[in-house]
């Protein structure tokens, strides 16, 4: 590093004193070069300034030496050029680091709205999954009451079925009965008239009776038959 900054403070001093020699003529893209240079090896401003310095006590023109004030004020132009790039690098430093610190800042609102969304995320899984075990629980229990109710509904039409049998059986029993009284006083009816038939030739006071007795006894059968008939008709 030495020696580089030895070539570096000779090469300034050499190009310094040929831009001196142009006068106003004189290109300063070699100062501009050097600066690069400085830039290159990371020279800053302060440094730069001791080379210059340097280079005017070379060649006698630092204040107090100098030829005439013309020769001071180029070499202040040519200074002025050398340090030109560490300036710019300055800035673009300056630049680099407000840059840096936008994108950190940007960084930092988008790490926060990452996490933000990340929360509301494992919130929105969470509200999923409670739905999801909640739809479960409620298709168990609906599947639970379509089985129950399909159960019922055998239950219901055995049942139906039961009492159908029992209801037609009591009809049966109560056609029986009822074709059994009918027949047996339609029997009895059919004996007092062939008995009346006989009596009443010689008795007719004693037809008289049996006519009445006659009488009760299909008043009788026919009470019999509408009872029958109610108790279908309930049924």
């Amino acid at each position: 590093m030495k020696h580089q900054l030895i070539g570096l403070s000779q090469r300034y001093a050499a190009a310094l004193q040929k831009y001196l020699r142009q006068g106003a003529r004189g290109n300063l893209r070699p100062a501009r070069g050097l600066g690069l240079r400085a830039v290159a090896l990371g020279l800053e401003t302060l440094d730069l300034a001791r080379i210059h310095e340097q280079a005017l006590a070379i060649l006698k023109l630092s204040h107090g030496h100098g030829n005439t004030l013309k020769g001071v004020k180029h070499g202040e132009l040519f200074f002025t050029e050398a340090l030109r790039p560490i300036m710019e690098t300055h800035c673009s430093a300056r630049q680099s680091k407000m840059d840096l610190h936008r994108l950190s800042g940007t960084l930092n609102r988008r790490t926060v709205e990452l996490a933000s969304a990340n929360r509301r995320l494992q919130q929105g899984i969470v509200r999923r999954k409670r739905v999801e075990s909640a739809l479960t629980e409620s298709g168990q229990q609906y599947a639970k009451l379509l089985r129950d109710s399909l159960q019922l509904q055998e239950g219901l039409r055995q049942l139906t079925r039961q009492v159908l049998a029992a209801q037609e059986d009591d009809r049966k029993k109560i056609s029986l009965e009822l074709r059994d009284e009918i027949a047996q006083t339609l029997l009895g009816i059919n004996v007092r008239l062939l008995s009346l038939k006989l009596e009443g030739r010689s008795n007719t006071r004693g037809l008289k009776l049996k006519i009445a007795s006659t009488e009760r006894l299909v008043a009788k059968s026919a009470k019999s038959i509408r009872k029958v008939v109610r108790g279908f008709g309930n049924a």
